[in-house]
């Protein structure tokens, strides 16, 4: 199967070339013949150095073949895998193949279990996110596996759209023990694991943090890495929510 790739690795390249400087993307699919074929897709991501697949064009690739591979390009970087790729790819559970511009050289990657360390993630939204810190620290300090779910920037900025947080977290085995502004009993509330709710310059919930104690979260805000921070004033004006996990729920 890894040989077959090549066949489309030309298109991928000239794909490369004409979404430069921004990253291009796309879906490599088999048909019922057999043959491969790459499906270029828009791609939807904030920043030029990182992709999300448009989901309309996800799914007329799939109207096409059976996907066996993601493809995209790293502009004057080398074709190896991102912390970011390599989690994705992981999820996928498909081949990614990587082409960098302008030099043409590139890599076919088998996906393989992965979840990048917890602090200095550069931010990549959908994947190094916020929520994708929750999660990962769920499962790598906890053992629990919280489902993902797909978002578009600027989710938060809408109130008619999906809310990624309160939609979710209480089938995901949160209960919010604490609503609202937090004042000093609140803050006598919180404990290690539980998750922190916060809304920051946006008119709903847009940020989530894990305490994990002595007055300290771990959290990934917006284009910084991901870091332990203080508990200060700043993030506590703007915290929503204290959620508790079932799990430690009685615990006390």
């Amino acid at each position: 199967m890894t040989r077959d790739f090549y066949t489309v690795i030309p298109l991928i390249r000239i794909h490369a070339d004409a979404e430069a400087p921004r990253e291009c993307c796309g879906i490599v699919v088999e048909k019922r013949d057999g043959a491969l074929q790459y499906v270029p897709c828009r791609n939807l991501a904030r920043a030029k150095d990182q992709f999300v697949i448009d989901p309309k064009d996800a799914a007329q690739a799939e109207d096409i073949g059976q996907p066996v591979a993601y493809a995209h390009s790293h502009v004057f970087e080398p074709p190896t895998p991102s912390a970011a790729d390599r989690e994705s790819m992981a999820r996928s559970g498909l081949p990614w193949i990587i082409v960098n511009h302008p030099e043409g050289s590139f890599t076919i990657n088998s996906a393989a279990p992965y979840v990048a360390p917890l602090i200095g993630r550069k931010f990549v939204h959908g994947v190094h996110d916020c929520y994708g810190i929750v999660r990962d620290y769920y499962l790598t300090e906890l053992g629990i596996v919280l489902n993902d779910y797909p978002r578009l920037w600027g989710w938060w900025e809408r109130t008619d759209g999906p809310d990624l947080y309160r939609d979710n977290f209480a089938r995901e085995g949160f209960n919010a023990i604490h609503e609202g502004a937090l004042d000093a009993p609140a803050l006598r509330l919180l404990r290690l694991h539980d998750v922190l709710l916060m809304r920051i310059r946006t008119p709903r919930d847009n940020h989530a943090a894990v305490y994990v104690g002595n007055n300290v979260i771990l959290h990934h805000l917006i284009d910084q890495l991901s870091c332990r921070a203080v508990f200060d004033g700043f993030y506590q004006r703007r915290t929503t929510a204290i959620l508790r996990h079932r799990s430690f729920i009685g615990r006390d």
